[in-house]
């Protein structure tokens, strides 16, 4: 019988990449839809305003509550209100944090490179906090309002930034938290008020900017801390976080390269020329051409911001009534398929991206096999014609005494 040699290159196994980008072509059709069926919805109730009405913030709502449309206006409505009563504005262009080389010092964090799909990343070290030394260096009132400039930033010039440098659009962030020797006894109540507020900030009003969460180095402790901490976050979340103990770095590597890893990290980054991976701020953010192009494109927006969105979207309710004065919005019962439609597509992306992840595993797992199978056939082999060698000389002695 022939043997034939097996190896992992002879092995196909569908990635799904086809199917998966005719899912994303429909998700993003069904999409469109939903918003201008928001963006119409805002605008008929004299709601729309003239700044913070793009698409990418309204399908943040959209999906924050699974795209009911009524559900999603009023948690719209309930962020605008707060940009007014928090001054977030006036934050983001005119607030200084001069403590932030003292605090960051107390609470190492900061956004580094970006992952495989070009994503920024946003690290912290939350085993290494000194509250004591960080209350003192600053107030939870001042810290939030830092936290909230940094979403602005985000928002602002971050995912532009990497959208331009991957050309696909970008609009959420791979988060890791680092939580080696973080227990009960760290969550004191300064530590849960900051917390809190931290937390109800990021949900209520920049949702969906989270793709995914590693906790790494999760000990016997934190996995006691993560039961209590698990019940302040909504179940979306929740399912983008990953808890894992010390061997994490296998499945960081799946997400992120080692050059954009800081050696802490297990990668080989450490942007010594720039005071540490967590006070560089390293990214496609800062790249003086993609800073220019999105400075332009948001001159031209501010000169016309208003009147550009009221005509626009004045101009899609006006044909809509000319085509049918009947009709002027879509159909709740379209809202209704529509917003079924996007829900399923994103199961079954899921679905395909879960599939895919459990079949470079099985992969890895029969390379490894394969690797082991080997040297053994190898052996055998050698075992095998050794056997014939010594029994030669027995046939031939043999055949002399017949």
């Amino acid at each position: 019988m022939q043997e034939t040699e097996v190896s992992v290159r002879d092995i196909h196994i569908s990635d799904g990449s086809e199917e998966e980008d005719s899912m994303h072509e429909q998700q993003n059709s069904n999409n469109e839809q939903m918003v201008e069926a928001f963006r119409n919805l805002l605008l008929l109730h004299g709601q729309l305003p003239a700044k913070h009405g793009d698409s990418n913030t309204l399908l943040r709502f959209l999906k924050m509550r699974d795209f009911d449309l009524g559900k999603a206006k009023d948690a719209f409505l309930s962020y605008m209100k707060w940009r007014v009563d928090s001054k977030v504005d006036l934050i983001s262009k005119e607030f200084k944090y001069e403590e932030y080389g003292e605090v960051k010092k107390h609470y190492p964090h900061g956004f580094h490179k970006v992952d495989k799909s070009r994503r920024p990343i946003y690290i912290e070290r939350l085993g290494m906090v000194d509250l004591n030394a960080f209350s003192k260096a600053t107030t939870i009132e001042r810290y939030v309002k830092y936290h909230i400039k940094e979403q602005e930033k985000t928002l602002s010039l971050r995912y532009p930034a990497c959208s331009i440098a991957s050309e696909k659009h970008v609009s959420s962030t791979t988060t890791i938290l680092d939580v080696s020797g973080l227990g009960m006894s760290n969550f004191s109540k300064s530590a849960r008020s900051l917390f809190m507020e931290i937390q109800k900030i990021d949900s209520n009003y920049y949702p969906e900017t989270l793709h995914r969460l590693f906790v790494v180095n999760a000990n016997s402790g934190f996995r006691m801390l993560w039961l209590a901490l698990k019940t302040f976050l909504d179940a979306r979340t929740l399912a983008k976080v990953q808890v894992l103990g010390p061997n994490y770095l296998g499945e960081l590597l799946e997400a992120i390269d080692p050059s954009n890893l800081p050696t802490f990290l297990g990668g080989n980054c450490t942007c010594s020329d720039r005071g540490g991976c967590l006070f560089s701020d390293e990214g496609p953010w800062n790249d003086p051409n993609i800073k220019a192009k999105i400075q332009e494109t948001f001159t031209m927006g501010d000169a016309d911001s208003e009147e550009h969105t009221m005509d626009k979207v004045s101009e899609n309710a006006s044909t809509n009534q000319k085509e049918d004065s009947g009709k002027n919005m879509i159909t709740l019962k379209k809202y209704a398929s529509l917003r079924d439609a996007v829900k399923e597509a994103q199961k079954r992306i899921e679905m395909l991206e879960m599939s895919l992840h459990e079949t470079k595993r099985a992969m890895n797992g029969l390379a490894e096999i394969i690797e082991t199978i080997k040297p053994n056939q190898t052996e055998t082999t050698n075992s095998q014609m050794q056997t014939g060698l010594d029994r030669k000389p027995i046939v031939r002695k043999m055949s002399g005494l017949s």
